[in-house]
């Protein structure tokens, strides 16, 4: 166990930054489904369908972009600061790339909302809305290149501060905006897709603007520039579309469940964005976890320190499970609260509370394999952990769900107890992959420990 409590300590202040960080993006969320409910349940329906397409493209593209964190965190340790700037040019080329296509593709898909087969009150009033965010994505996208690569260099702090500032900034204007307060127009829905917008604008130019200044990064600024290769393309994507994949399997799966419950009416499919928000809201504790680990096993393998592979790990698998269960006690006790924290309505409210219940027991699941996920992501093992991903969720997950809660009877729980199953096979599986790839290192660590 010494190894393993050694190891949780470095993890946790590596992660501490991230997660506040990651919970700032997620406020964003909260902070518009808050407000955006207060004006109704039709808007907040809108508001959910839109967060679900969105969050498709912003976990593909993330995945994508992947690679710029892992592979700087490994020449960090190698001490090529040279090829860490290599590795953000190139990540902010792409960046700009899919952030761009993958807007383009969103205002092509806002022309056939209708056939999504959601409410036409929905329908109705979401477009504008849908653009706005769907627009977000390039200055979502460009950011978390620059994040990345400061995390990479052990750099998490100033990142996290820009990315609460965002959350202020983008609370302001939804009320200047929806409202019309200060003499501005009241927008409704469409002014809180404008403040997202401008508030995410905000952020990219802050952390572009200390990357050029601060002098932290002036041994990285003032390496040689490395030429742009073929070679570096190849290992950022190698990384990126399998972890996009992994990510989309994911996303699209609970995003499909939005579908569903859309099928299932505008009080499921709002209930749904309540309950979602709240345990996507956990989720960040290990996601930030899951992201520490990644950085700090790639950093490792750089400086040739391969016996502490496994123990990082398990530290952060056990903080993860400790904090999730915590959390699903939260939500079993108090989940008709936090749901009338979003709406007053009755009848959203005691499915969001239902929906709670069944998130509490796929917390802990949901921590155990994003920790998996990043765990190999740090050793670049990345083409397996996809398809584990893709049988767990469309495998099992997304027949299930409509099995039990279209099909079956069972509603809106149904979906969620499906997607909880996917979970649980998906955390199984990526716990086994690591333990089999690292048990050579933890044997190895074991006889310098006798010797």
């Amino acid at each position: 166990m010494q190894p393993i409590l050694r190891e949780i300590r470095p993890t946790l202040l590596l992660a501490f930054p991230i997660i506040l960080g990651q919970l700032s993006q997620m406020l964003i969320g909260i902070t518009d489904n808050a407000m955006i409910g207060r004006i109704g349940t039709v808007p907040l329906a809108a508001a959910a369908f839109t967060h679900g397409v969105f969050g498709v493209f912003y976990v593909t593209g993330l995945g994508l972009l992947m690679g710029v964190g892992v592979l700087a965190a490994r020449d960090a340790g190698a001490g090529q600061l040279a090829s860490c700037a290599a590795w953000l040019r190139q990540g902010r080329a792409l960046a700009l790339v899919v952030g761009g296509g993958a807007f383009g593709a969103l205002a092509i898909a806002s022309t056939q909302l209708h056939r999504f087969g959601q409410p036409p009150e929905v329908v109705a009033i979401v477009r504008p809305f849908f653009l706005l965010i769907s627009l977000s994505l390039v200055p979502v996208l460009f950011f978390q290149v620059q994040r990345q690569f400061a995390e990479s260099l052990g750099r998490p702090w100033v990142p996290m501060v820009i990315m609460l500032g965002d959350v202020v900034v983008n609370a302001w204007l939804n009320w200047l905006l929806i409202w019309g307060h200060w003499g501005l127009p009241a927008l409704g829905l469409f002014g809180s897709g404008l403040a997202t917008l401008l508030a995410r604008t905000f952020a990219v130019g802050a952390i572009a603007l200390w990357i050029r200044r601060a002098a932290t990064f002036k041994p990285v600024r003032t390496a040689p520039p490395l030429r742009w290769t073929r070679q570096r393309w190849r290992a950022l994507l190698g990384i990126g579309v399998p972890t996009a994949g992994s990510l989309l399997f994911e996303s699209g799966a609970f995003a499909a469940a939005a579908l569903m419950m859309g099928w299932l009416g505008a009080t499921a499919l709002a209930a749904h964005q309540i309950a979602l928000s709240c345990a996507a809201s956990t989720f960040m504790f290990p996601l930030g976890l899951s992201m520490a680990v990644s950085l700090r096993l790639s950093r490792s393998l750089g400086e040739g320190e391969r016996t502490i592979l496994r123990p990082i790990w398990l530290g952060a698998l056990g903080v993860s499970t400790l904090l999730m269960a915590t959390f699903a006690a939260v939500f079993v006790v108090a989940g008709g609260l936090l749901a009338r924290g979003f709406t007053t309505d009755p009848a959203v409210i005691s499915v969001a509370a239902q929906l709670l219940i069944v998130a509490a027991f796929f917390q802990v699941f949901d921590g155990a394999q994003v920790v998996g996920a990043g765990a190999l992501r740090g050793l670049t093992d990345v083409k397996l952990p996809t398809l584990i991903t893709f049988c767990a969720y469309w495998v099992l997950a997304l027949p299930g769900a409509y099995l039990l809660g279209v099909r079956g009877g069972f509603g809106p729980t149904g979906i969620w107890t499906a997607l909880a199953l996917g979970l649980g096979c998906a955390a199984l599986l990526l716990a086994l992959r690591f333990h089999l790839l690292t048990a050579g290192t933890a044997a190895s660590g074991a006889l310098r420990g006798r010797n």
